[in-house]
């Protein structure tokens, strides 16, 4: 069985402290379509910010050029255009997409390896990319040339030229770069002097000050099932970004055996640990989302490790017999509600 569902956790975005007497909060609220998914944006009004349908079209270009400069779906993006590249070649890209390229290389170090940027080779050999699923389980021959053709050192940058040091690196920002459009849109509405928004694309969100009516955001985490839709737990992010990660609903079963969507690029097999999501408050989703994938594949006590080390703030749910069992990092504690 073949579960197709995006990796996001978060599916409710909770207005609470309105009665249900009491007349609607004034409130601009966009949505529309990026990066395979969408986006939707509520903003609480001010004499800076333009009308409804210049500020979505504002958004709507930025979101545009994000797709143009990262996504491996259009041929002639700037990351399509280096992974496209033969060994020693360069190609320049924008401030934008080096700053998304610089924050992966960072997370892969700071995580370990956890997270990599170049990981499409081994996503593709075990059926979760553009290649069709496997018959078979790969073999650890097949895993290891795989991984010959990975690597963060293979690419290098040198000012604004990017340069592949591997003829078959393919560099992937999706587990950093939806993040990023969360940041490029609260950037807009900063520009406005917006006092209270709340951004989402995909499930990776970006939230400042409160609605118009002082009551502050409040957010609810999905209990990771596959059977349903539940709240496992509603937090007060205050201004800050939110991103979650989680197995539960993208992978396959062979012969009884569960193979997630998310793979240690270490091991090159997807992950088997307990930990069903990783949810981690940062002041940039970029950044956020980035953390939230590598948990993911780190599982429980590492990732928790790597909080205490880097004071992050993060929530674990973690797959029990009987139900799960939720860890908050001391960071994360204060948001609880």
């Amino acid at each position: 069985m073949i579960v197709n569902a995006i990796k996001l956790l978060l599916t409710s975005l909770l207005l609470v402290g309105m009665s249900a007497c009491s007349s609607p909060e004034p409130i601009i609220s966009l949505s529309g379509s990026t990066m395979g998914t969408t986006y939707h944006v509520k903003v609480v009004p001010n004499d800076s910010l333009p009308e409804a349908q210049l500020l979505q079209a504002e958004i709507d270009m930025a979101l545009e050029v994000v797709n143009e400069q990262m996504s491996t779906y259009r041929p002639n993006s700037e990351l399509s255009k280096f992974n496209q590249l033969q060994v020693k070649q360069s190609v320049k890209v924008s401030a934008d997409t080096l700053k998304v390229i610089n924050e992966g290389i960072r997370l892969h170090q700071e995580t370990d390896g956890a997270l990599d940027i170049t990981l499409g080779p081994l996503v593709n050999l075990w059926g979760f990319g553009p290649d069709k699923r496997p018959t078979s389980v790969p073999t650890q021959a097949q895993i290891d040339s795989a991984k010959t053709k990975m690597g963060i050192n293979e690419l290098s940058i040198d000012g604004v030229m990017l340069t592949k040091h591997n003829a078959d690196l393919y560099v992937d920002l999706s587990s950093i770069a939806k993040g990023f459009g969360v940041d490029k849109i609260a950037a807009i509405l900063d520009k406005y002097n917006a006092s209270g928004y709340l951004v989402e694309i995909g499930g990776e969100l970006n939230v400042k000050g409160t609605k118009a009516d002082g009551v502050a955001w409040r957010i609810a985490v999905e209990q990771p099932t596959d059977e349903g839709q539940a709240v496992q737990q509603v937090i007060e992010p205050g201004t800050m970004s939110m991103a979650t990660s989680g197995d539960y609903r993208n992978f396959y079963e062979e012969n009884g055996e569960r193979f997630s969507h998310l793979i240690d690029p270490r091991s090159g097999y997807p992950i088997k640990h307990k930990l069903a999501s990783a949810t981690v408050l940062h002041s940039s989703c970029m950044t956020a989302d980035g953390y939230a994938t590598a948990m993911m594949v780190l599982g429980t006590q590492a990732s928790l490790a790597l909080a205490k080390e880097k004071n992050l703030a993060i929530m674990l749910i973690e797959k029990q017999e009987q139900g799960f069992k939720v860890h908050y990092s001391d960071a994360f504690k204060a948001y609880v509600k």
